[in-house]
């Protein structure tokens, strides 16, 4: 199937434009609906609404989302609409839409920033058009953006920074405002939690490797506009690693705490993050802290989503919103991470094979194909880092701390039917026309408990399973 036609690049950014409409309208449709503090809006839209009204309180992670919901509020009330359900939860009177109306906007840039990310990652349009779809078609990342939360701001904020990096190392000379761009975002990532800052060093280890594999290689030419992208990577000048990729990075998260500081001067900056840990290593785990704690083995397949919102309004009707990713985009998705490390170990092994004449254990690093391990070894390097460092942490967990890591499984994902899109084998074009299908009729199916839709008893039951190791209720 040739997806490279300059009618099909059209129509892939035809379904990117509708992928990402119908995206907006998801994220916007019925936000000011459930006229309460749903599930961590107790914590992260009262702290939005206390640097409205300068009082000073504790927040045990950066202030970024916070001063973005916060933000969302002033602009809120001020707007004529969206101002029928009002409520003091917050400490003032606000509307519902005020307080999470930012995150709906930030929720609803992820899938071009995907779109775009993956564009950059492939030089292919069919790729971008895909990877939106299939983020478009989760459930936990339209749940996170349309509750004021801080997750998708985090995301939003990394995806950017990534973004930027890679069109910067794809123009003929690297373009030094767009490294400091994207230092500046993922600064501003780690502003908002402090696992943003696994989009950096992401970053950093894509990079580092892209250079260890053109160090390699004894070609030393100037730069080609069809290099691939590991060798455009490699040439990216210390001094940008150095100033845009980290000086910057630290000082845009350090300024960005100075309003807090303002408020709050009862503690200094290192104070006020020695407190932070504090309170983070003093939170237990198991059901006892919280029901819904989840051990970061459990994510990604999917084995205990968490319920924000559950409420029989009427006999054998309720309503519920779930904190659950689309299950099939996510077991496909987990499959599509061992893909990319099998393609990544693969391509090693062959050309191991090829060159053992040579005895030299560098051979097969040497010769790999770099157009061809760009994409999953962006996939796997992220997925990573965005899973791993939870492994040691004994605090209770959520399923949205996943957020970060199954974005970059879904990418994967998107980047296997593509590639089975694009095989002249009618079984495996079969396949990738199977899957997406497939993912949108599972992503419909449980669409009622994503926006938390009315819902009889036994059609939520069908959605909420609790056998083998799924606790979904």
């Amino acid at each position: 199937m040739n997806l490279d036609t300059k009618t099909n690049q059209n129509r892939s950014t035809l379904g990117i434009i509708i992928v990402c409409s119908i995206a907006i309208g998801l994220r916007f449709w019925g936000l000011e609906r459930f006229n309460l503090l749903v599930f961590d809006e107790v914590y992260y839209a009262v702290f939005g609404n206390n640097y409205l009204t300068r009082t000073p309180f504790f927040n045990s992670h950066p202030p970024l989302s916070q001063y973005l919901i916060a933000i969302g509020i002033w602009i809120g009330d001020r707007l004529p609409f969206g101002q029928e359900n009002l409520n003091a939860f917050t400490g003032s009177v606000h509307s519902t839409f005020s307080y999470r109306w930012m995150n709906a906007v930030f929720g609803s840039s992820v899938a071009p920033l995907v779109a775009a990310l993956a564009y950059q990652l492939s030089q292919r349009k069919s790729y971008a058009f895909l990877a939106a779809l299939f983020v478009s078609l989760d459930g936990l990342f339209l749940v996170e953006s349309r509750y004021a939360l801080n997750s998708i701001f985090l995301v939003c904020f990394g995806l950017l920074g990534q973004l930027l990096v890679l069109i910067a190392v794809r123009r003929d000379r690297h373009c030094r405002a767009l490294l400091f761009g994207a230092g500046i975002s993922l600064g501003a990532a780690i502003a908002c939690k402090w696992n943003g800052l696994s989009f950096l060093v992401g970053i950093y280890i894509f990079i580092a490797i892209a250079k260890l594999l053109i160090s390699r290689r004894s070609s030393t030419r100037a730069e080609d506009p069809h290099d691939s992208l590991l060798e455009r990577l490699a040439k990216i000048h210390p001094f940008d690693i150095v100033f845009s990729l980290t000086i910057v990075p630290i000082i845009t998260y350090s300024l960005l705490w100075i309003p807090h500081l303002i408020q709050n001067p009862d503690l200094n900056f290192i104070d006020v993050h020695q407190t932070m840990l504090n309170y983070h290593e003093k939170i237990g785990n198991g059901t006892g802290i919280h029901p819904y704690c989840a051990s970061w083995y459990t994510w990604p397949l999917l084995m205990r989503p968490l319920a924000y919102y559950f409420t029989e309004y009427k006999p054998n009707y309720y309503y519920d919103v779930h904190a659950m990713g689309n299950p099939l985009l996510w077991w496909l998705s987990l499959a599509a991470i061992f893909g990319a490390i099998w393609s990544i170990g693969n391509q090693i092994g062959r050309n191991a094979q090829r060159s053992t004449i040579e005895k030299n254990v560098l051979a097969p690093i040497r010769d790999l194909n770099l157009n061809y391990l760009g994409v999953p070894l962006f996939i796997a390097i992220n997925y990573a880092v965005n899973l791993l460092p939870w492994v040691g942490i004994t605090r209770c967990l959520f399923i949205y701390h996943y957020l970060g890591g199954v974005l970059f499984a879904i990418v994967g994902l998107a980047w296997f039917v593509d590639n089975w899109l694009r095989s002249n084998s009618k079984f495996w074009q079969a396949a990738g026309l199977t899957t997406i299908f497939s993912v949108a009729a599972t992503f419909v199916f449980w669409l009622p408990v994503y926006l938390g839709l009315s819902i009889e008893k036994t059609d939520l039951s069908y959605r909420l399973w609790n056998f083998w190791i799924f606790n979904w209720i």
